[in-house]
């Protein structure tokens, strides 16, 4: 446990609620801090996997506490904080990193599970 990653991006038009069909307004949009906090939580585990396996999303958790106009930047990090088996929960906080302040943007949580990824593929097609 323990093992951390963080990502970055700057809210362009296809991140926001408008384009994103979750609201109508020129923010983040709440499903795309999700994604974020989602890669944030695929990269703190993926060096650390044997060779075939991965993880997908099963559970989340978001608060989205503020909200974040075009060009700004947001920084999200994810951190392992309990494995159960092939389950794995993470604790993630989005802060504003366009500024001096510390600024939360959102916080979290997010459960993957680790599974065979060319098995998961096959088992995802029509008729698999």
């Amino acid at each position: 446990m323990g093992l951390r990653a963080s990502v970055r991006a700057a809210v362009t038009e296809a991140d926001t609620a408008e384009a994103m069909g979750s609201g109508d307004v020129p923010v983040l949009a709440t499903p795309r801090l999700l994604a974020l906090a989602e890669a944030a939580a695929s990269a703190a585990v993926a060096p650390h996997l044997a060779d075939g396996l991965t993880t997908v999303g099963t559970s989340a958790s978001v608060e989205h506490r503020r909200a974040s106009p075009l060009g700004a930047e947001v920084v999200v990090e994810a951190e392992l904080t309990e494995v159960d088996g092939r389950r794995l929960v993470f604790g993630f906080i989005a802060r504003a990193a366009d500024t001096d302040e510390d600024v939360v943007v959102g916080a979290g949580t997010v459960e993957r599970v680790i599974l065979d990824r060319a098995r998961f593929i096959a088992q995802a097609q029509p008729g698999g």
